[in-house]
């Protein structure tokens, strides 16, 4: 190959250009005006600096003269303009030109961009930078709800002491030791309804690596971001449905059973795909009821859950959820939750729904689920549920009266 065709395949995939001792053009390649949109004739003969940006301090410059004044070649990733003002970054190299007595004659510099490399780098640490943000947040209010918790109960606990002493009546007495419980069983599910999204965000946030570092998946790096800020958001509103749980103020909403089903199954996707659980949904009325659809979304979470546990103990390879949605005669809302997990045992069917009942180890149940889920159907939307086993599963059966 010839010098001049070594020249030519260079200046063919790089951005060239030639200064003289003082900075000022001499030649340029075609790409480089393509990627500055400027003109041959508007560039020769102008400063380099035609090109420079402003947010580039002067110490750069500086150092880049330095270096190829001293007669050393000057390397570095640099910020340009462009005519119509768009930044340019650009992989530069810029060698002197020596004579055979040692003077400089002139300076070359070949480029070559990565624009849009540096761009997703930006986005990456700004993303990062926000979930960090959103992290901090979160932390900083679970230990204010969480102090606003304790002092409650320990208000609660003062509270049942003075109307202990001041009134020995049973039923008043019986009242305030089921609130002070109640409370109690409250803290213990905010853990439980906490595990299987804090096991979420960490898978999640691994994929988020993974995908990015891998292959630069710029689609899917945001999806799964988008997802954990999603979680994320959730397990710090659970804080405030808990807290707000006997708030006599809080005010209930009419809302599709459908609506609630499918925030529900994109909360939970990450947990059904990965193991390997298919939900099927029957919605054949629209049916609207009256309540608090984040308290609803828990108790469809609970179902859901206890089915996955119930799949992976007694290893059921096909593990199928069916949700069906209707009414009854007396217009009431029905929801049937069923699964094929092989059912529950008869002798323990009577007591699922007891307060610290559960089969299950203590690493991962706390018998509080069921519980939880019975009293926000029956005290916040005056409905009921129960459950009824079937040749291959369980049925467990929401009523909501819908008037």
């Amino acid at each position: 190959m010839t010098l001049s065709q070594y020249k030519n395949a260079i200046e063919a995939s790089n951005i060239v250009s030639k200064t003289d001792i003082n900075g000022i053009i001499t030649f340029v390649n075609d790409e480089f005006c393509r990627i500055f949109e400027y003109s041959r004739e508007e560039l020769i003969g102008k400063n380099h600096n035609i090109v420079r940006h402003p947010d580039v301090p002067s110490d750069a410059f500086k150092n880049l003269w330095d270096t190829i004044l001293s007669k050393k070649t000057y390397k570095s990733t640099v910020k340009n303009l462009s005519k119509s003002g768009k930044t340019i970054y650009v992989n530069t190299t810029v060698t002197p030109i020596i004579n055979k007595q040692g003077i400089i004659e002139e300076f070359i510099a070949i480029r070559y961009e990565v624009t849009k490399s540096i761009e997703l780098t930006n986005q990456l640490q700004l993303k990062e930078k926000e979930l960090e943000d959103l992290n901090n947040t979160l932390e900083r209010r679970v230990k204010e709800q969480t102090h606003e918790l304790l002092v409650l109960n320990r208000n609660l606990e003062v509270k049942i002491k003075e109307e202990v002493e001041n009134n020995r009546k049973k039923d008043r007495l019986l009242y305030q030791q089921s609130r002070l419980a109640a409370m109690g069983e409250m803290i213990g599910n905010i853990a439980h309804q906490w595990r299987q999204p804090l096991s979420e965000l960490g898978i999640t946030i691994y994929k988020m690596k993974k995908l990015f570092t891998s292959r630069g998946d710029e689609f899917n790096f945001l999806e799964t971001y988008d997802h954990s800020r999603d979680v994320i958001k959730k397990m710090s509103n659970t804080i405030e449905d808990f807290r707000n749980f006997f708030n006599p103020n809080k005010v209930k909403e009419n809302f599709l059973i459908l609506d609630a089903v499918s925030e529900t199954l994109n909360i939970m996707k990450g947990t059904l795909t990965r193991h390997n659980i298919t939900v099927k949904v029957h919605d054949k009325s629209c049916v609207k009821i009256n309540g608090y659809l984040s308290e609803f979304t828990q108790v469809l979470i609970n179902l859901i859950n206890n089915s996955k546990d119930a799949f992976k103990q007694k290893e059921i390879k096909n593990r199928q959820i069916d949700i069906k949605i209707s009414k009854d005669d007396k217009n009431n809302a029905i929801l049937s939750f069923s699964d094929n997990a092989k059912g529950i045992e008869e002798k323990i069917i009577d007591k699922i729904f007891d307060p610290y009942f559960t089969t299950k180890h203590s690493s991962i149940g706390t018998g509080l689920g069921l519980y939880m889920s019975r009293m926000i159907i029956k005290n916040s939307m005056s409905g009921d549920i129960f459950a009824t086993n079937l040749k291959d599963g369980v049925t467990f059966s929401i009523i909501i009266p819908t008037r």
